[in-house]
């Protein structure tokens, strides 16, 4: 295949990046675009066989350190090497490296162009003002050595205006999505092995779940607090976390103590399985980029209990398509779960009208459509869609 756009794609944080990164693999047109995977060893190779075209790993650490100027200069020969016409950097740490590492280099004669998906804003992140201070300065820095900034969500978009990251023309909101296509595939073959049974879940158990990694962002801490609240009113709820994280020990000694019935799954490959048997699905982020959970949630019928933070509102409205609760709120959220219980037509009439919402709006082959157009785009000299 000749003439095809060369796009060498940087990443080092894994988790929804590496998903969202599969998926756009996975539908970009192949006669048209070639892609190439450098990336930390949080990613698998075989995750990449039959969709990306070249896989290199480089060390590559969450942590701002010295670290990185090794993995700028492993970056800056990797682009030589393949000679991409453009550098595509997800998240935060990837977007300084491969921006700084681009600078300078040239294809036949031209600047290699680059552009960044942040994938949800490190300083929007709850950290201290110090940290908040160096993220923004970070991303100030580094905005002029790449020709456009995906945004996966309005508010993301906003946030970089807010914080004057960078000239509105500069960025581009291509909204995130799912791969529909596959849940459906998936489901019609009935290739989930995952039961309430083989959960030691009962049938009869109302169920209240979440997806997500357990630590501070997800607020697992606001999760099992409202359960303990709801398992008072609803002796039969059963409660479920599909993930792992750094304070799963906590989240799960506060269930012992509390008398809770908790199950965890773990990193699973299709968190979907799980996803059927929740009765109730919960996202309570304390900040989110866009919350990939939620339409997975409605597109398996399930209604939707969330928090009104960032990027969420523009998923979910209130009582239309699922209910929103303050970050933080655990009466708030335990009152809506106590709801959906008990009003059978609320839980039908959110349940039909997420399933609506998914598939008109995040749909992930209009997201892989919508950053080919921006591809060419930019190679064009345009820069907007």
């Amino acid at each position: 295949m000749k003439n095809r756009i060369r796009v060498l794609h940087v990443a080092q944080a894994a988790g929804g990046v590496d998903r969202y990164i599969r998926m756009l693999f996975k539908y970009m047109d192949h006669d048209k675009f070639e892609n190439i995977l450098v990336c930390s060893h949080d990613f698998k190779r075989v995750d990449y066989n039959g969709l990306a075209d070249a896989f290199e790993h480089v060390d590559m650490q969450r942590p701002i350190g010295k670290a990185d100027i090794d993995a700028m200069k492993a970056v800056r020969r990797l682009i030589r090497k393949y000679q991409p016409d453009i550098v595509y950097a997800h998240s935060s740490k990837a977007g300084a490296i491969a921006r700084v590492a681009n600078i300078g280099l040239k294809k036949n004669g031209d600047k290699i162009k680059c552009i960044y998906n942040p994938h949800g804003w490190a300083f929007n992140m709850r950290c201290g003002k110090k940290k908040q201070m160096i993220y923004t300065a970070i991303e100030k820095m580094a905005a002029p050595f790449c020709d456009k900034i995906i945004c996966i969500s309005e508010a993301e978009k906003q946030s970089a205006l807010d914080k004057k990251i960078c000239k509105q023309d500069k960025l581009q909101v291509i909204v995130n999505g799912i791969d529909i296509e596959e849940y459906e595939q998936r489901k019609i073959a009935g290739l989930s092995t995952v039961s309430r049974k083989s959960c030691g879940i009962p049938e009869s158990a109302f169920v209240v779940g979440m997806v997500g990694r357990i630590s501070e962002q997800k607020a697992p801490d606001v999760f099992i607090k409202a359960a303990k609240q709801i398992k008072q009113k609803i002796p039969e709820a059963c409660f479920m976390i599909v993930g792992d994280g750094p304070d799963r020990e906590m989240i799960e000694e506060y269930a012992r103590e509390n008398n809770i019935a908790l199950f965890i799954s773990g990193w699973v490959e299709n968190a979907s399985d799980y996803i059927s048997l929740f009765d109730v699905a919960l996202l309570l982020s304390r900040w989110e980029g866009f919350g990939l959970a939620i339409p997975e949630y409605m597109l398996a019928g399930k209604p939707v209990v969330v928090s009104r933070v960032d990027a969420i509102p523009e998923i979910v409205k209130d009582t239309e398509n699922g209910l929103l609760v303050k970050p933080d709120d655990i009466d708030g959220t335990s009152n809506a779960v106590l709801e959906l219980y008990k009003e059978g037509a609320l839980q039908m009439k959110l349940r039909n009208k997420g399933m609506i919402t998914v598939h008109e709006k995040f749909d992930v082959k209009r997201t892989a459509k919508e950053s080919e157009m921006l591809l060419n785009s930019v190679i064009n000299g345009g820069g907007t869609i």
